[in-house]
């Protein structure tokens, strides 16, 4: 244990921070040294030779960015919306769906058969058809059904 570490610790006690805190000057190192008591330690803090360096604290910068969002609103108002009111996404399924019941409503009924229904399911699948009235187009003409209404 040298000299200093003893000048740190009472300068550590008198400053009431920890020992990682107290900072000697660099320039005073053997005046610092030859401090015995703590009346001499206290004239070096007296005479700016030994301080406490300040608290590091944690930045809040990253709390902030990541909260100024919420303090000003949500912000999904009609202004800030971006692309159609409809995604494509939500027109493929409600169109495939409706397709799927013609499908199972016409197999059900009997007017197609198994193997006719899964090759215009896989068809309707791949996108071959854009409404039921060309999905009942296509029955029609390539003479599928036994008897479409």
């Amino acid at each position: 244990m040298s000299a200093l570490d003893s000048v740190k610790k009472m300068a550590a006690e008198l400053l009431g921070v920890g020992v990682n805190r107290v900072w000697v000057d660099p320039e005073q190192l053997d005046r610092a040294s030859m401090a015995i008591t703590k009346e001499d330690v206290r004239k070096l803090v007296k005479d700016g030779v030994v301080k406490a360096r300040p608290v590091k604290g944690v930045s809040r910068g990253r709390w902030r960015k990541a909260h100024r969002q919420r303090r000003k609103g949500l912000r999904k108002g009609p202004g800030s919306r971006k692309g159609p009111a409809v995604d494509k996404k939500r027109r493929w399924i409600a169109r495939v769906r409706a397709l799927r019941r013609v499908l199972a409503n016409l197999r059900r009924r009997r007017i197609i058969t198994r193997s006719t229904y899964r090759r215009l399911y896989v068809m309707v699948k791949s996108g071959v058809f854009q409404s039921k009235a060309q999905l009942k187009t296509y029955i029609k003409e390539k003479g599928l059904a036994r008897a479409l209404p």
